[in-house]
């Protein structure tokens, strides 16, 4: 006889237990909100599947779709993606010759890009893949030009920035004004649904590590870019984070 606890077998309930202490950790190590973390351990106690099946999805992925890069987390000197392409004038537009990204994130920002294009709005795409050795230009470029602590709010070190994964992109003239362009508006809106995800977000540079960027998204798939939109309020951050510490199995 199964030892039932109201309609759940009792080794079913373990399980469940097991998983909500386990999102538990992680989502603390990842320093996500209290009241964030009540609303997902909240959704996870009534219905625990959704969630994992979802945060299963996401990791059986690439794991550099769901990599945590930011200022405390690096890829290696020598890490470059295997699989970049050189962009071309498409249904999106480039301020310069010679941007990359990987295949996948090329071919889903042309898709966004058509769909932006039936509603009126050309993206123009300034910047994309960077290697370690030409973000370590720019950082040192920054630091020369604003002095070490501007720099770092808004640049990052080599090693350290979501572009040598070649799955970012900066739009149009990465500065402030973007954000009031018709190419902001719809990515805002839209991004997410092309597995695009809106990385330095207003109002949140003590959780980023980076002042506002408007014009910086990240390729992060379409099941991820829904995951984060679900349950992490729209802020990467939080899920990659997350994602981080779940997958070690422990904060």
């Amino acid at each position: 006889m199964v030892l039932l606890i109201g309609c759940m077998p009792l080794a079913a309930q373990k399980q469940n237990d097991n998983v909500v202490q386990k999102v538990q950790k992680a989502l603390a190590a990842a320093q996500v909100p209290t009241p964030l973390q009540e609303k997902i351990l909240a959704d996870i106690k009534s219905n625990p599947e959704p969630f994992i099946e979802s945060v299963k999805g996401v990791l059986a992925q690439d794991s550099y779709l769901w990599k945590l890069v930011d200022k405390t987390h690096g890829l290696d000197q020598t890490y470059e993606p295997e699989d970049l392409i050189t962009l071309k004038n498409g249904s999106y537009l480039l301020n310069r010759s010679g941007l990359q990204l990987r295949k996948e994130a090329a071919q889903a920002l042309e898709t966004m890009a058509k769909a932006a294009r039936v509603d009126g709005v050309t993206l123009v795409v300034s910047s994309c893949y960077r290697s370690y050795d030409y973000q370590k230009q720019v950082y040192e470029r920054n630091v020369k030009i604003m002095g070490q602590a501007a720099a770092d709010r808004e640049s990052a070190k080599p090693g350290h920035s979501q572009h040598q994964l070649g799955l970012a992109v900066d739009f149009g003239s990465i500065d402030d004004s973007f954000a009031k362009t018709a190419q902001s508006r719809w990515l805002i809106k839209n991004a997410w649904r092309y597995g695009w995800s809106l990385s330095y977000p207003e109002h949140l540079e003590q959780v980023t590590g980076y002042r506002w960027e408007s014009w910086h998204y990240r390729y992060v798939g379409l099941e991820l870019s829904k995951f984060i939109r679900t349950y992490f309020d729209d802020i990467q951050q939080y899920a990659l984070a997350f994602l981080y510490y779940y997958a070690a199995g422990q904060p």
